[in-house]
């Protein structure tokens, strides 16, 4: 999964990170209204996490243009200016949730989850294919309901392939779901992941097969 964080404060950018990189998402930090404009408009993020108090102006003034891009990802507001006016004026703006500072990192889990519950990308029912399930909300396999667990990035793969499996899924769409705007990434780095993935799928029995498209990138189907 894939955050896009508008915040202007280091220390709290390189806190909720880690705090988010260490559960499995990867986050794209920018400091400002201008440089979350231009972020989102990749359309890559699947929520956003946005502060009002940033050096060019409000943050709130984000929403309209999200909205006027047809971008569906839901933004939780997080800020000092915390007072009910400013809540109701967040969220009559476009925010999904509002969240004032200073927070502990467990509530905005937990709100995160509960916008992308209610985010229409968000599957409602967890994935079933063969012998293998995939829980949307809780971002985790099983095999036979035995866990099916899998580093970060391997999770990111399998999970961007499973949204589209069936489908040839560009090699494109796979970076920019596992891959943040200041990652280096080497040439072969997708592949390895794919590799190790497409091997841990193997050894658990799964019955899922991932299949590289030569130019375009990789299909994961069940295995015949």
């Amino acid at each position: 999964m894939r955050i896009l964080l508008v915040e202007d404060e280091p220390e709290m950018a390189s806190a909720l990170r880690t705090a988010l990189g260490q559960r499995g998402m990867v986050v794209d930090h920018v400091a400002s209204l201008a440089e979350g404009e231009e972020a989102i408009a990749a359309g890559v993020h699947r929520a956003v996490l946005l502060d009002r108090n940033l050096p060019d102006g409000d943050g709130l003034d984000l929403l309209p243009r999200m909205r006027a891009r047809k971008l569906a990802a839901p933004v939780i507001v997080l800020t000092a200016r915390g007072d009910i006016e400013e809540r109701i004026a967040g969220l009559d703006t476009g925010a999904d949730d509002y969240l004032a500072k200073p927070f502990v990192i467990d509530e905005l889990l937990a709100r995160l989850r509960a916008v992308l519950r209610r985010s229409a990308e968000m599957a409602p029912d967890p994935l079933r294919i063969g012998r293998f399930e995939f829980d949307w909300h809780n971002r985790s396999a099983s095999v036979d309901g035995q866990p099916f667990d899998l580093p970060r990035r391997e999770l990111l793969v399998l999970e961007s392939l499973l949204r589209r499996h069936g489908r040839a899924v560009q090699r494109a769409t796979l970076e920019e779901a596992v891959y943040g705007f200041d990652d280096e990434i080497q040439s072969n780095a997708l592949d390895m992941h794919v590799s190790r993935l497409r091997r841990r799928l193997s050894n658990a029995g799964a019955e899922l097969e991932i299949h590289g498209i030569r130019g375009i990138g990789y299909l994961l189907k069940r295995a015949a």
